[in-house]
């Protein structure tokens, strides 16, 4: 004798409340699942634009390692800064072209008398880092690169103390990693300085 099979469960279903006033509605999986009425704000854009500037001027000055540090420590951490903003510039330009928006040189910073992001150093400070060597290139390297850091997490700050801002799934994903990314390096940051002769 042949069994049967017990019916197929029907999922519940999905709910979604009225606005005040109105009737509850039930919905499809697809459309409760659908994450695209997220929005971008104007400060999430600018936020994009801003970090490739910063990012590139971190590039900049990891770039000078190779040929003014003897120190294998701060080699290392100049090939991880140039390594992982090379990669994070090309997701910002990714998520600002998708969404038609203009994605920036990365220079931009040093033409025209533009303002600078937080933390970054001038065309002054960045003279003097490309003038020094050894020991005072490294003090200097890791002076001007903390106060770069702490510049990137003032913008994600800014980017979150914005009503509406850091709600687009990638603007908040990785804002949230640019904190925890960068407050991990100014400690190794911190830690070197202090090893580094008087």
């Amino acid at each position: 004798m042949g069994q049967t099979s017990a019916p197929a469960q029907a999922a519940p279903p999905i709910i979604q409340a009225g606005a005040p006033g109105e009737p509850s509605r039930v919905v499809s999986v697809a459309a409760a699942t659908d994450e695209s009425h997220v929005q971008y704000v104007g400060a999430d854009i600018k936020f994009m634009q801003g970090m490739i500037g910063h990012h590139a001027q971190a590039i900049d000055m990891a770039a000078m390692v190779p040929t003014h540090s003897a120190s294998d420590s701060l080699k290392k951490l100049a090939l991880r800064i140039d390594v992982s903003q090379k990669d994070e510039i090309g997701m910002m330009g990714e998520w600002l072209t998708q969404r038609g928006q203009r994605v920036p040189n990365g220079h931009e910073h040093i033409m025209n008398g533009a303002a600078l992001m937080p933390g970054m150093l001038t065309q002054d400070e960045m003279a003097r880092l490309a003038a020094a060597k050894g020991a005072d290139f490294d003090r200097l390297f890791l002076e001007g690169m903390i106060k770069h850091h702490e510049g990137a997490l003032t913008m994600v700050q800014e980017l979150f103390a914005t009503p509406g801002a850091g709600q687009d799934p990638t603007i908040f994903s990785y804002a949230s990693d640019v904190d925890a990314d960068q407050r991990m390096e100014i400690a190794r940051m911190e830690d070197m300085l202090k090893e580094l002769p008087r």
